[in-house]
């Protein structure tokens, strides 16, 4: 039987004055003003499964709280047999404008892994061990495939860092954010041993600086990354042979892929270190590469009695910073500035120690390199 037409007039029909009363003569709805509350509460459902993947046995379930529940001690007194003096390290921090190029390519898998780097990377480096993490999306409408891509990402980060995701928000924000914009950002806390917690005090002369390799861009630079893809006409679906990496790196990737790269996320690697060491202190600074470049994060680890003399020849810089440097015709001295160059996290290590420490940390998956030394001088930092 074939279906009737309607017997309503279109609204097309209708002149804009129509219309106008039509909507005045009923109730006015949350949807009316951009925000659906069913398809938010449809997403909020699925959140649950892909925050337990991440709980461990310190999370206490809260079924519909407002808030996340933490044990610092439980049963096993895991706790108590690793803290005497236990402080709190929190951070919190975003992606950046890397969502914008992520909309643009409509490639989301990586940027909550971002989300959680770039809290936690800062976090170890005081030498605390990340417990929780939370993240806060902001949209202008739910998409429930971009969300819950983005979500599942952010859990994978958390697995990846070893924290729990014990909670988040998703505001839907119209009228704030254009159609296909978002904005993330994330909070962590951890925990570190009081007299473990790093002090720029420590690291004195004849200290050794090791550098951990990046994966890419990371977060940081993006407004410039993306003023060179516009500048020099770039298309983020090529390929460009010139992003490969000696063994084949990032081959047959295209450029969005590349810009997409996750941040690396070092917490894993440097908590396992550092538990090795429990009784001497051989690590006595960290820094995590982030913007400003090697030079203005590592000096926030140096005392005003010291410098540090970097080589910037002792580690490979990665083909996509040489790509974005030749398409933008940017400065060699802005790029470092501006971006890690290839180090994503350096480790300041006592020099007998220095050896050991690396192979522990190439052995949790790291690549590691002597990149320059600390001497006596007034808190600066030179990479020649």
């Amino acid at each position: 039987m074939a279906r009737k037409a309607s017997t309503r007039p279109s609204i097309h029909s209708k002149t804009r004055a129509d219309v106008a009363s039509d909507v005045s003569q009923r109730s006015l709805t949350y949807a009316d003003a951009g925000v659906d509350l069913d398809t938010y509460d449809q997403f909020i459902d699925t959140v649950d499964s892909v925050l337990k993947r991440t709980h461990g046995p310190r999370v206490i379930q809260n079924p519909g709280g407002f808030a996340g529940l933490f044990r610092l001690d439980y049963n096993e007194k895991l706790f108590k047999r690793n803290y005497k003096d236990p402080v709190l390290v929190a951070c919190t921090d975003g992606v950046g404008t890397k969502v914008s190029l992520a909309s643009k390519a409509r490639i989301f898998d990586g940027l909550g892994i971002d989300l959680v780097a770039m809290s936690v990377n800062d976090l170890i480096v005081q030498g605390a061990e990340p417990l929780i993490f939370l993240d806060y999306i902001a949209v202008e409408k739910v998409d429930k495939r971009v969300l819950g891509t983005l979500l599942k990402s952010v859990a994978e980060g958390c697995r990846i860092a070893g924290c729990a995701l014990i909670g988040g928000e998703t505001a839907e924000m119209p009228g704030v954010y254009r159609s296909g914009e978002l904005d993330m950002a994330g909070f962590a806390v951890g925990v570190v041993e009081l007299r473990r917690a790093m002090n720029p005090l420590r690291v004195l002369p004849g200290d050794v600086v090791l550098g951990l390799a990046s994966s890419g861009v990371h977060s940081n630079g993006y407004s410039l990354v993306r003023k060179v893809v516009d500048h020099a006409g770039l298309e983020l679906d090529r390929v460009y042979p010139e992003l490969e990496g000696p063994k084949g790196e990032d081959k047959g990737k295209t450029l969005a892929q590349v810009l997409l790269t996750p941040t690396r996320i070092y917490a894993d690697s440097i908590v396992r270190t550092m538990r090795q060491y429990r009784v001497k202190q051989v690590v006595s600074g960290m820094a995590h590469i982030t913007g400003g470049g090697l030079a203005d994060n590592l000096v926030r680890a140096l005392s005003d009695k010291v410098d540090a003399k970097i080589d910037a020849g002792s580690w490979p810089t990665l083909p996509v910073f040489r790509f974005l440097q030749k398409h933008g015709n940017i400065a060699e001295a802005e790029m470092r500035r501006v971006f890690n160059m290839g180090i994503g996290y350096c480790v300041i290590v006592k020099p007998t120690f220095a050896g050991a420490v690396a192979e522990r940390l190439a052995k949790c998956g790291e690549k590691v390199y002597t990149i320059g030394k600390i001497v006596k001088g007034t808190g600066k930092v030179s990479v020649v």
